[in-house]
């Protein structure tokens, strides 16, 4: 398989002949990002209700890496809007995966950055400063340790611990 012409349901099969271990994410993200294939090293953070971190981390160098976001599965408040994710591309991170919800969703789908979240909210979190990062996530069945490779495409969420031949 070439680097650009993957799909979880291929890398999936792939690592079952190899004998290599990897954790498929539960069914419930949705694709709001421009890019419906996206993966990369694992940036984790841990934050509930409050984006600080995450617009923090957005901002620095993203060499291609995705950012795994627990943010506890609130559906009461987005931790990713068109600003921070213009900021994820601007900075060169391939995309987001965020265990919470987005909001402008019609300019995030124009964005070349990979967006898989929950759901959408218009209202934002609050700015407190609060979360934690880089450590172990554990969501929708999988745990994500930073460094972890993440996958994903409109066919689900794939984590192995380390890079699978493209």
């Amino acid at each position: 398989m070439s680097s650009d012409n993957w799909t979880t349901p291929d890398l999936c099969d792939a690592a079952e002949q190899g004998a290599i271990a990897f954790a498929v994410m539960e069914p419930m993200f949705a694709n709001y990002g421009g890019r419906e294939q996206f993966c990369g090293p694992a940036v984790t953070v841990k934050c509930f209700e409050d984006n600080s971190k995450v617009k923090e981390l957005l901002a620095t160098p993203g060499r291609g890496r995705v950012l795994v976001v627990d943010a506890g599965g609130s559906l009461r408040r987005a931790c990713l809007g068109d600003l921070i994710a213009q900021s994820a591309v601007d900075n060169g991170w391939a995309g987001v995966v965020l265990y919470g919800c987005v909001r402008d969703v019609d300019v995030l789908a124009t964005l070349p950055l990979g967006v898989q979240a929950i759901g959408s909210h218009p209202q934002r979190t609050e700015k407190l400063g609060v979360g934690q990062i880089d450590v172990t996530v554990t969501f929708a069945g999988v745990s994500v340790a930073p460094g972890a490779m993440v996958y994903a495409d409109n066919n689900g969420i794939m984590v192995t611990a380390e890079p699978l031949s493209l």
